[in-house]
């Protein structure tokens, strides 16, 4: 008797094991901001530039447009409750898009780049940080996009574009 009364505990310890096991292994990934984080966006006409400061500094490494005739930068703060999350930036002089992740929430969002030029829209893709757990994660990308096209930067919560959280486009948007 005292061995069938084992075999059942043991049975029921394993199942309670393999149950907590298949439950952590598939926990959902880490939660999207709800709601979204807000959104501060900041153009500069490079014509003007080299440019820094006001608007475009920050605690992590300020923002600095270089000189580019006919190009409009941007920089996209995103703040979640009072505390900065990230930015993106479009640097029009040699077409480089930044993307910091700047909070280590388990959190990220990602930012989906194209451009119209020639009578089509070219999607180069959607970015992230990389997600480490330095204190600030970087991307650069570095693009090859004509002179003047007008370049969409469109941030998402969703690595599959999905909850939109803000964009510069078209005309309003970056210039290259």
């Amino acid at each position: 008797m005292r061995t069938n009364i084992g075999k059942r505990f043991m049975g029921l310890a394993t199942g309670a094991l393999l149950a907590a096991g298949a439950l952590l292994a598939t926990a959902a990934p880490a939660e999207a901001y709800d709601p979204d984080p807000s959104v501060s966006t900041y153009y500069r006409d490079t014509d003007t530039c080299p440019c820094s400061g006001g608007t475009l500094t920050d605690p992590f490494d300020d923002t600095y447009f270089a000189h580019d005739a006919g190009g409009t930068a941007v920089k996209m703060e995103l703040n979640d409750g009072g505390s900065f999350v990230g930015k993106v930036e479009f640097h029009p002089n040699d077409e480089k898009l930044w993307v910091y992740d700047t909070k280590n929430d388990g959190d990220t969002f990602y930012v989906a780049v194209g451009y119209a030029s020639g009578g089509s829209y070219h999607d180069l893709g959607t970015f992230s940080a990389p997600g480490t757990s330095e204190t600030m994660d970087l991307t650069v990308k570095d693009f090859d996009i004509p002179e003047g096209a007008y370049v969409d930067i469109t941030v998402y919560d969703g690595a599959g574009r999905t909850d939109h959280i803000a964009a510069a486009r078209g005309t309003g948007g970056a210039v290259a």
